[in-house]
């Protein structure tokens, strides 16, 4: 796979060190001529190509190989530069796959479809549902938004009064938007399957849009 990642910081450099331990082709875009050069001679990152030049440049991006990439990472230290990014990575090359870091939370609600971004990290929020994850039994907590907004990963932790409990997924109900995508029982993670029995006290992750969270917590959570 062919990642193109923007900012050449602590993110950038360990996201580039940990895909390229994995095998994939990684381009690093900086526009600190001292960070290039200081980084690109390391050992550790022989593997990563380093390019030099403002990632909001189009002919920066279109050397840096943007048209062959499968994924687009726009993780620098600024938000309107990470929008930029995703922008043209998605509209004037295609990319068909564009993350973005968001720095100030009170900015994530920019970070969609209409700037090209599939997927934005808020690092805040995410911490933030994690939290909420481990001290909330019965509380819908949504861990990630994807695809701008079209689709969110939440969290139960099912209460013994659940209606969901005792009962296989597949007599649990979801709406044709929504799915079960794993639980998470005494520190394992269940696979689930059309027959999984769920428990109380299982962490049940789903996969919903917006018009199915309302059933969806209705289910599990109850009314």
């Amino acid at each position: 796979m062919q990642v193109v990642i923007a900012g050449g910081g602590s993110v950038g450099r360990f996201i580039a060190h940990q895909l390229a331990a994995e095998g994939h082709v990684i381009t690093l875009l900086d526009s600190d001529a001292a960070v290039v050069e200081q980084y690109r001679e390391r050992p550790d990152q022989a593997s990563v190509r380093w390019v030099l030049g403002d990632a909001c440049d189009l002919d920066v991006l279109d050397g840096a190989g943007l048209a062959d990439a499968d994924v687009v990472a726009a993780v620098t230290g600024d938000d309107e530069d990470n929008l930029v990014v995703s922008l043209l990575a998605k509209q004037e090359f295609g990319v068909p796959r564009v993350i973005a870091r968001v720095n100030n939370p009170k900015n994530e609600w920019m970070f969609d479809v209409t700037w090209g971004v599939d997927m934005a990290v808020s690092t805040p929020h995410l911490i933030t549902g994690l939290v909420r994850e481990a001290v909330s039994i019965g509380s819908f907590v949504r861990l990630l938004s994807l695809g701008g907004g079209k689709a969110q990963i939440a969290e139960v932790t099912l209460a013994a009064a659940s209606p969901a409990v005792d009962r296989e997924i597949v007599a649990v109900g979801f709406p044709r938007d929504a799915s079960v995508v794993a639980v998470l029982r005494d520190g394992r993670v269940v696979v689930p399957r059309g027959d999984t029995v769920l428990r109380a006290g299982d962490e049940v992750l789903v996969l919903v849009t917006p018009e199915s969270v309302t059933a969806v917590e209705a289910l599990l959570i109850g009314s």
